[in-house]
């Protein structure tokens, strides 16, 4: 029998710290009217949940909670709708365990 409770992603994810280099976005959506499945797919499977649907239609990213996981660059960059690079020195995810 177990003794461990359960604990959810968002509660780990609250652990970490974000410097925010404000007006440098490391990740810049490319300008689009109706977006590609690949940015449509970002709203869903981002684990930090950076990527949403505006009034227009359109996907944004709020990259001041990014963890720097990797996944956008996988599934949307070589497609184009996103340029991502490392956060400037000092700015980014912290992460408090490991």
């Amino acid at each position: 029998m177990s003794t461990e409770t359960e604990v959810r992603v968002e509660d780990k994810l609250y652990q970490n710290r974000y410097r925010v280099d404000s007006g440098r976005s490391h990740i810049v959506v490319a300008p689009h009217e109706t977006p590609p499945p690949e940015l449509l797919a970002l709203v869903t499977i981002c684990p930090a949940r950076c990527y949403e649907i505006n009034g227009k239609g359109q996907v944004e990213v709020a990259h001041d909670g990014c963890m720097e996981c990797g996944t956008c660059r996988v599934v949307a960059e070589g497609s184009g709708a996103i340029t991502w690079t490392y956060p400037r020195g000092g700015y980014g995810v912290q992460f408090k365990f490991g």
